[in-house]
């Protein structure tokens, strides 16, 4: 009962918000435009609080856990602490940014499917996700097996390849925590239950460090303990999550047990789970691309240490980007959310209203951000370092440091949007040409034909961005939202398939 209260609830805000914003109903529709748009805003604001603030503490923790896992191989030696970057920034990476991808293709069907009370099917979209990912991991971790001759085919030294190898080794079970996790995870962002994943994730973090220090330094396991521990960490997190589905009045109406409905359809499914992965993937990918030029400059250390300093997203380190980039991260996920719901249950004044709320609001705080960081740029550096030459260099960077904040304040919410809207496939196309026909060359030619070094790279790959966050600007402007509502409900009747349950319940 529980979870009726919670759905009739929430529908019951989105009914409201689209009274408002098209100046009906009674009482809440009447009144100035302008006390309307600040009713409007006021009632967003409500429902994007709870969705944005534990996903970026989700994010964040995230981080945290890969890098305290860096921390603690760092101890054993410059050749281990090589071993975990290469293994958590390269490896580990590839494997994320596919599974998360493949994995917002749930988030688009739960999001819509839940706004249009079609509870039952969240379930199910569920299982069919994990059940593809988790075929996917199998040739991930046939990679993961291998990346010995793979890393020294890619000009690693024969020792850190051999150490990156046995950390990798260890990831091989996160893989498949991957898998279950982000389908998990986005099965219930699309409910608006988000602070529970990182409640888990807090208590599954508290775990990990004192098992990190026992498998590595207690049991002597080295890189290998240090790497199954962050693995274990993982399914920590999977079985606290899948254990609140089962039990909380919250997803009763959502969970209604396995069903052979999940091994349904898959290679439709598996369409616009590679469509979301390519959209993604691809985002993750072009970063590390930057990371991989600037090793081939003429003096790489400076370059790198500077990177690391101010930019090294997606990837878990403590880097000033990174921290402000989970903001936008958790904009991200509250703009699909939002999106979705709102066209699920057929109301495109409000899901236009918070696409535009949630983006204006992340650029708000990503200029913020900015602001602060051009002030204190003479000072931030020396939080990771105390090089004076890697200051100075940290400083020179600052302006495309500011100028990435305040893209990456609008860039990732917009996605977010376009998932919530399921236009993944149309996105993929866009970072494929901005990124890799635009960005990459543009910072290639810049950085090593005319020798502007680092700053051409970094200049050339925010070129991509910009392109990239101005063509999906114009596109969130011209949207025909009453056509998104349409596409969704067709896109839902295209799914829904209640099919006989897998373990069917005797009457």
């Amino acid at each position: 009962m529980g979870g009726g209260r919670g759905a009739g609830d929430h529908r019951a805000v989105d009914g409201r918000l689209e009274a408002l914003l098209s100046g009906s109903g009674a009482g809440e529709g009447g009144g100035s435009w302008l006390r309307r748009m600040a009713s409007a805003s006021a009632l967003e604001l409500r429902l994007l609080a709870p969705l944005a603030a534990p996903a970026v503490v989700v994010y964040m923790l995230i981080i945290v856990m890969s890098s305290t896992t860096q921390i603690v191989c760092g101890q054993l030696g410059n050749v281990q602490l090589a071993a975990a970057s290469l293994g958590n920034n390269g490896i580990q990476v590839f494997a994320y940014g596919l599974m998360l991808g493949m994995g917002s293709a749930v988030e688009t069907l739960c999001g819509q499917a839940y706004g249009a009370e079609k509870y039952e099917m969240l379930g199910v979209y569920l299982q069919r996700s994990t059940v593809l990912l988790m075929a996917t991991g199998v040739p991930l971790a046939a990679m993961y097996a291998f990346s010995e001759p793979i890393l020294l085919l890619l000009g690693q030294s024969p020792e850190i390849a051999g150490a990156a190898a046995e950390f990798a080794y260890g990831l091989i079970p996160q893989i498949f925590a991957y898998a279950a996790n982000f389908p998990i995870q986005k099965f219930l962002q699309a409910q608006s239950i988000v602070a529970p994943s990182a409640y888990i994730l807090a208590a599954s973090f508290a775990l990990h460090v004192p098992l990190s220090c026992l498998a590595v330094y207690g049991l002597g396991l080295g890189l290998l303990g240090a790497s199954l521990t962050l693995s274990l960490t993982w399914w920590v997190l999977v079985a606290g999550q899948f254990m609140y589905i089962v039990w909380s009045p919250r997803c009763r109406g959502t969970w209604t047990g396995l069903t052979w409905a999940a091994f349904a359809d898959l290679p439709e499914f598996a369409k616009l789970s590679v469509a979301s992965a390519v959209m993604l993937a691809l985002e993750v990918w072009y970063f590390q691309v930057l990371i991989l030029l600037a090793g081939m400059l003429p003096d790489p250390q400076i370059a790198l240490d500077s990177l690391t300093v101010w930019w090294v997203q997606y990837t878990p380190h403590t880097s000033i980007q990174s921290w402000v980039f989970m903001i936008s991260v958790g904009f991200n996920a509250a703009a699909s959310v939002r999106v979705g719901n709102e066209l699920g249950a057929g109301n495109p004044r409000s899901a236009a209203f918070s696409a535009w709320m949630v983006t204006v609001l992340s650029a708000f705080v990503a200029a913020i951000a900015g602001l602060v960081t051009f002030l204190l740029r003479d000072k931030l550096s020396y939080i990771f370092t105390t090089g004076e030459v890697v200051s100075h260099a940290v400083a020179d960077l600052c302006p495309l440091l500011v100028g990435t904040i305040v893209l990456c304040g609008i860039q990732p919410v917009l996605s977010g949007v376009a998932v919530g809207c399921g236009w993944q496939a149309m996105v993929a196309y866009i970072n494929i040409g901005c990124y890799y026909f635009i960005g990459i060359p543009l910072g290639v030619l810049l950085g090593f034909k005319f020798g502007y070094g680092i700053k051409g790279l970094w200049g050339g790959m925010i070129g991509g961005t910009l392109i990239q966050t101005l063509i999906l600007i114009w596109i969130t402007l011209r949207t025909d939202w009453d056509k998104e509502v349409e596409e969704a409900q067709k896109r839902l009747d295209r799914w829904d398939d209640t099919r006989q349950p897998l373990l069917a319940s005797k009457e």
